[in-house]
């Protein structure tokens, strides 16, 4: 557990969008394809069917495909996390699916729709917890931003629960929840361009976030990580102003675009993101060619590096 935590704390973290054709259907082929390339990076650890991979329109089967082409891609380059979430009870199916796939650990999304309490979040947990022997990763956002007394209780009975994905961006919550459980759990920066908090963040002490964009622009997102661990705040501001804030302008169009945007970041790089299924909506054209301009700014800066 500890060995999982330790090495997935240590760099920069990333959830692989899952690839669908022009039909909507899985592709297969160009999924393993996509876990190969990125996992030839230097990265900490890969979420399969997480967020950015849909993990909400995806059944079962789905599900179990991703995991197991994503360990295939990545052939012991990088640990692989499986997804469970929705019910109480799909949850625990959805654990025992991704250790049943070979997932090395779990991100526990948030239940689905309803209100919840926090007495009822523990309960949640601590089922999910005893479903699996895999270490447990809890995505606070939503309906289930836990509090500091919710995670200290969760955490003394849940051995295998190992770590706190932040899907808010209240630091003065996770402050409290950090002097609260301390060290106990491994802390992850996951709001959905969380770049923009890395450098509060890690005063706070975590020490890595999720990187959507390093979907598709992976060089740019580890070298965005190595200035803020390196505690160049001019560097990192540089880039939050050339590409970073610019990117969150096109990804603020449209609700959704969260997952829209990686997928046609990848188009604009000339790799395979493909379409996202409904509910969520596709970019406009006008909104594909402005990103393929702004990703063009990093081409081109790069080259300029090179020849320099």
């Amino acid at each position: 557990m500890q060995e999982l935590a330790e090495r997935l704390g240590s760099g920069l973290l990333s959830f692989p969008v899952t690839t669908f054709d022009a039909q909507g259907e899985f592709d297969a082929a160009r999924y393993r394809e996509h876990l190969d390339w990125l996992s030839g990076y230097e990265v900490a650890g890969l979420f399969a069917a997480g967020g950015t991979g849909e993990f909400f329109s995806l059944t079962h089967d789905e599900v179990r495909q991703t995991i197991k082409l994503a360990i295939e891609g990545a052939n012991g380059r990088v640990p692989i996390l499986g997804p469970a979430g929705g019910s109480t009870r799909n949850a625990q199916q959805l654990a025992r699916l991704a250790e049943e796939s070979g997932a090395e650990g779990i991100l526990l999304f948030p239940p689905y729709l309803t209100e919840t309490a926090q007495e009822g979040l523990v309960d949640h947990v601590r089922a999910v917890a005893a479903s699996t022997s895999l270490p447990i990763i809890v995505y606070g956002r939503a309906n289930a931003v836990l509090q500091p007394q919710t995670l200290a209780r969760i955490v003394e009975t849940c051995p295998n629960v190992i770590g706190y994905k932040d899907g808010v961006g209240d630091l003065e919550l996770l402050s409290r929840i950090i002097a609260t459980v301390g060290d106990r759990l491994l802390y992850i920066g996951g709001l959905p361009t969380a770049e923009t908090l890395a450098v509060p963040y890690l005063e706070l002490g975590v020490t890595t976030y999720s990187s959507a964009m390093f979907n598709f622009v992976p060089e740019f997102a580890l070298d965005f990580y190595r200035s803020v661990r390196a505690g160049d705040r001019d560097d990192v501001n540089r880039r939050l102003r050339e590409f970073v804030l610019p990117y969150i302008e096109i990804r603020d169009r449209g609700a959704g675009y969260a997952v829209s945007i990686v997928k046609a970041g990848l188009d604009a790089v000339g790799r395979y993101g493909g379409p996202v299924r409904p509910p969520l909506v596709n970019l406009r054209d006008e909104e594909r060619a402005d990103l393929a301009k702004l990703v063009a700014t990093i081409e081109a800066a790069k080259l300029a590096g090179a020849v320099g």
